[in-house]
């Protein structure tokens, strides 16, 4: 139970309060199509709806007849709906390329990090420019983008767009009803990420150290974890469904709503699967290191096989000597102090992925089979030295 939580405690906290690992979530956005073609759209029916081409057209147009020239007054109105729509998908066509253009792409950070500081400030009270509340809605300025979009189309000679004044068109973001919960969340996320995941680690440890069977209590600790995480993955699926299916199209195409979604829970599952992974790792070496006889026939086949190893290298003449007396007097300090260190680098990897994980637990095998391997008890005869003496 704790476990799930945890998660998502420590990934909206480092979300909300960290600048940099908002900004690398979200800075891949403004590279995929769905969004692009998003702002594209929202960002051109802002200035076409301020450009006015088409009533500009009608104004010269009545402004003709008036002054004496009908048929040019006739001919330049039956053309202002063509005139408009032509200036229209130009428009869209310059934006396009400016929206997916590397000028943007370097502004994108830059704006992630306003909203972001803006952000903080609307979840913890302090409201904020760049995010506010309107018709209902807690929404996002688009200010610097425009104005970005602005200057690269007057720098493409369209400078018609420099007449308009400056505009902040928003997007929004949710429901300005799900602000205070919001922000109540907030607080008690960011009070609880260092305590829950403690808290879960510490029960997990209570759990398995007061249980008659102790080796049976890792593996269900190691399982129980896995399937929790599996449980948040499943819950994410459905809360996608709800969110897409509660995303007004008007407000974001579906498209563009699924990228957003997936995008800023990337790291979310990132992490469910790291622990999927390391719960399915404790509860597979918690189950080889146990009574059972899959597992004792296990170890004994692996014992056997490197013994055969061994022996097939002192016959070559590779002899362990004193070394292989020594590791194998201390071969139980050994084999803890390799758990530990491999512990002690998957906890401080900065990180750490499912794949890292992996990586540690294959290298932990490896580095224990070695210590099998070379380990020689002082009473067992060296095959090569006792082919010699014969």
């Amino acid at each position: 139970m704790f476990a799930p939580l945890s998660v998502v405690a420590v990934w909206t906290a480092n979300q909300v309060s960290n600048t940099d690992r908002f900004v690398a979530n979200m800075e891949p956005l403004i590279h995929e199509p769905a969004i692009q073609r998003a702002l594209t759209d929202r960002i051109t029916t802002e200035i076409t709806a301020r450009l006015k081409v088409q009533g500009l057209a009608e104004q010269v147009s009545s402004a003709l007849t008036q002054a004496g020239l009908p048929r040019v007054g006739t001919l330049l109105h039956s053309a202002a709906g063509p005139l408009a729509s032509g200036v229209d998908g130009f428009i869209h066509t310059e934006v396009a390329k400016v929206v997916s253009s590397p000028q943007i792409a370097r502004l994108w950070p830059q704006l992630l990090r306003t909203v972001h500081g803006e952000l903080v400030k609307a979840l913890s009270g302090r409201g904020g420019s760049a995010v506010s509340v309107r018709n209902g809605q807690v929404v996002v300025g688009l200010g610097p983008l425009i104005n970005a979009v602005k200057a690269q189309l007057v720098a493409r000679g369209f400078t018609l767009v420099s007449k308009i004044p400056e505009i902040n068109p928003t997007v929004a973001l949710f429901s300005a009803k799900y602000l205070v919960k919001a922000q109540n969340g907030y607080r008690l996320l960011n009070d609880l990420k260092i305590a829950l995941p403690i808290l879960t680690v510490v029960l997990l440890g209570l759990g398995v150290g007061v249980a008659r069977n102790r080796v049976r209590a890792l593996i269900g600790a190691g399982l129980g974890l896995a399937a929790s995480m599996l449980v948040l993955g499943a819950g994410l699926a459905v809360f996608r469904t709800i969110y897409l299916s509660s995303v007004p199209t008007r407000v974001l195409p579906p498209d563009a709503a699924a990228v957003l979604y997936d995008d800023l829970v990337r790291f979310i599952k990132d992490a469910l699967r790291l622990l999927l992974v390391a719960g399915l790792i404790i509860a597979a070496g918690a189950f080889f290191s146990g009574p059972s006889a899959a597992a004792v026939s296990t170890r004994r086949a692996i014992s056997s096989a490197l013994g055969g190893v061994r022996a097939g290298g002192e016959h070559a003449g590779l002899r362990t000597g004193p070394v292989g007396q020594w590791v194998y007097t201390y071969r139980r300090a050994l084999r803890v102090a390799a758990v530990v260190i491999a512990a002690l680098v998957f906890v401080f990897w900065s990180q750490p992925t499912w794949q890292i994980a992996l990586i540690i637990a294959i290298v932990l095998l490896l580095v224990l089979g070695l210590i099998e391997l070379i380990a020689r008890s002082p009473a067992e005869p060296q095959a090569a030295g006792h082919g010699g003496g014969g």
